[in-house]
């Protein structure tokens, strides 16, 4: 998905060191791109909800639901291009594996969250790319203001989808355990994923910009939820 010249030492070879972590990262950002966009070649767990039997909803509790799972979708659509994005400029090389290993797991969600959709008779929003340029671009001004800064911001980001994960689980329906175990283990793995960006250096955001990150979530998850 990206193309890149080989880098080579003075006397005109490769140095095996700088190509093989030049091709590490090519290699994490085409993954999360592909995972963006549907494509879930490396996914590594299996669907916590593989295994339920799809429960029997009335339409409106189909609708509901499917409309849930669509703005969970969308939020990793979002996730992917965060990661994408924060990663292109990180300083560190610790915070940067940090950014691609947590894009490549949350990749699981995302291909979780396009099954439950199918299982529901729904599709993802129509929107999502127009998601994921908006939330390259935040990525990227984030990362710029260094790296705490850019840890700050995905620990931020992360506490707010566990809010917003806890309130889809108080309101999806009680039958549709397949949905309610794919959200219940997303929000494991965001809550984690707090945790170790807090713990490898993440600043805490000033009151106007987590105020910001939440009115922007709120737009998002209410244009995802209808289209």
């Amino acid at each position: 998905m990206f193309e890149t010249s080989a880098a080579a030492t003075p006397t005109g070879t490769t140095s095996p060191l700088r190509q093989s972590k030049l091709d590490q990262l090519i290699s994490g950002f085409d993954g999360v791109l592909r995972a963006a966009f549907g494509v879930h070649p490396g996914r590594r767990r299996p669907s916590p909800a593989a295994g339920l039997s799809e429960p029997s909803l009335s339409a409106s509790q189909q609708k509901h639901a499917a409309g849930l799972m669509r703005v969970n979708h969308t939020g990793e659509v979002c996730a992917q291009a965060l990661y994408v994005g924060q990663a292109l400029v990180a300083r560190d090389e610790g915070v940067r594996d940090l950014l691609l290993t947590s894009a490549r797991e949350e990749a699981d969600h995302l291909a979780w969250c396009e099954e439950r959709l199918h299982a529901l008779s729904s599709r993802p929003s129509l929107l999502d790319p127009a998601w994921f340029a908006g939330s390259l671009a935040i990525g990227l001004t984030a990362a710029l203001a260094g790296d705490r800064w850019s840890l700050g911001f995905l620990a931020e980001t992360e506490r707010q989808v566990v809010r917003h994960l806890d309130s889809h689980l108080a309101s999806l329906p009680d039958e549709d355990q397949p949905s309610r175990s794919v959200v219940a283990q997303m929000r494991e793995d965001e809550e984690h994923h707090a945790t170790s960006a807090v713990r490898s250096g993440g600043r805490e955001l000033p009151g106007a910009v987590r105020k910001l990150m939440e009115l922007e979530a709120r737009v998002m998850t209410t244009l995802a939820y209808h289209i």
